[in-house]
C-alpha cells in the first residue's frame, strides 16, 4: 500500500519542504520546494531567534501549510525538523508553539547525532560508497555535521557549532571576504574541529562526499562550465575535480555578492553564505588526506523520508530508528 508523507527540514539558512509517496520498498519524489528562511540571522551567535526570523519562519510555513493541503498530505504524515538554530535558541519554544498552533504538527527537534545519522541515510542514496571510509560533510547555517562512513556502517560522526552563518556573522565585516577574516576562521577552525582531526588521523579517509547545499552549487557551478546548462534533475550525484574546486574558491572569494551573482550555476539562496562555507571546505582539504571531492543532491530530507517508509510510517518508531 503506498502512501504520501511530507518532510519538512527547519534549516539555519534554508526551509527544505518534500512530498514523497512510497512503501516499505521505496519512495518516489512528488515534489520538492526551498525557501531562504535566514532563521539564523542576527541571533545564531547569541542563541536565539530574532522576531523577524520568527515572523519569516511562520510567514513561510504557512506557504508550505497550503501547498501541503493541495496535496492533500494528513497532519498525521507531515514531518518537520528542527536543526542546529532551533535546538540551541534559548526561545525556540516560541517557534514550536507556533508551529505547532498553524500546522497542527509537532516539531522534531534532534540532536546533532541523529541530524549526522539522517545525513547518512540520505547521502548514501545518492552517491554510491564503497568499503573505504567517506568523509562526509553537511554544512548549514548552524551546524556542521562530519561522518565517517562505509556503504555498510557509521565508523564516526559528531555535528560541530561552526556553520555558515555563524561564520559570516562572527569573522566576515567585507565584501569580498578579506585575507584577514580567512585567517581568522582558520585559527577558529584549529580550536574547534579538534575531534574532527583526531577522527580523521584514525579512520584516513581519502573521499570527501559533500552533501547539498554549497557542494550542489560547487557541482552546478563545474557542470556550467562543461555544459553550459544546469545540470538535469534527476541527476542526484557528482564528481567534483579538485582543480574545479580551487577553481570555483579563488572566484568565490575574491568576488562581492553582485559578481557572485553572475557565476553561472549560483542561486541566490547561496550567494550571501557561500564564502564562508568555501573557507570550511577549504580548511578540510587543507587538513585531511582527502583527494577526491563528491557532492550529494540527497541531504537530512531524503534520509528521514527513506527511514520514515522503512518503519512503517511510526513516528514512534522512526524516532528509535534513528
Amino acid at each position: 500500500m503506498s502512501r504520501n508523507i511530507a518532510v519538512i527540514d527547519l534549516g539555519t539558512n534554508t526551509f527544505q519542504m518534500m512530498v514523497a509517496r512510497g512503501n516499505e520498498q521505496g519512495y518516489e519524489v512528488v515534489s520538492q520546494t526551498s525557501t531562504p528562511s535566514r532563521l539564523g540571522k542576527g541571533g545564531i551567535n547569541q542563541g536565539i531567534l530574532t522576531d523577524d526570523a520568527l515572523e519569516r519562519a511562520i510567514r513561510i510555513l504557512k506557504d508550505f501549510r497550503s501547498m501541503l493541503d493541495e496535496h492533500g498530505i494528513a497532519r498525521q504524515d507531515t514531518y518537520i525538523f528542527g536543526t542546529s538554530a532551533v535546538r540551541n535558541a534559548a526561545n525556540k519554544d516560541v517557534l514550536l508553539e507556533k508551529i505547532e498552533s498553524e500546522m497542527g504538527v509537532p516539531v522534531y527537534v534532534i540532536s546533532g547525532d541523529e541530524e549526522a545519522q539522517l545525513i547518512y541515510h540520505g547521502v548514501k542514496q545518492a552517491v554510491p560508497l564503497d568499503q573505504n571510509p567517506h568523509l562526509i560533510v553537511d554544512i548549514g547555517g548552524g551546524s556542521v555535521e562530519f561522518i565517517i562512513a562505509d556503504r555498510e556502517r557509521v565508523f564516526w560522526k559528531q555535528s560541530f557549532e561552526v556553520g555558515g552563518q555563524r561564520l559570516l556573522d562572527r569573522f566576515i565585516k567585507t565584501d569580498p571576504i578579506s585575507p584577514a577574516a580567512i585567517r581568522q576562521i582558520n585559527n577558529y577552525l584549529n580550536q574547534e574541529l579538534i575531534a574532527l582531526m583526531n577522527a580523521v588521523h584514525q579512520y584516513a579517509p581519502a573521499t570527501l562526499v559533500g552533501s547539498s547545499g554549497t557542494f550542489e552549487t560547487l557541482a552546478e557551478i563545474e557542470y556550467w562550465r562543461n555544459h553550459n546548462s544546469w545540470p538535469p534533475v534527476k541527476e542526484i550525484g557528482f564528481d567534483v575535480p579538485l582543480e574545479s574546486f580551487y577553481q570555483s574558491r579563488n572566484h568565490i572569494l575574491s568576488s562581492n555578492r553582485e559578481e557572485r551573482m553572475k557565476i553561472p550555476g549560483m542561486k541566490e539562496l547561496r550567494v550571501d553564505m557561500i564564502g564562508a562555507a568555501i573557507c570550511l571546505i577549504d580548511y578540510i582539504l587543507q587538513h585531511t588526506p582527502v583527494r577526491t571531492i563528491k557532492a550529494s543532491r540527497y541531504s537530512l530530507k531524503e534520509g528521514a523520508v527513506l527511514l520514515i517508509f522503512q518503519n512503517h510510517f511510526s513516528s514512534e518508531s522512526y524516532r528509535q530508528g534513528l
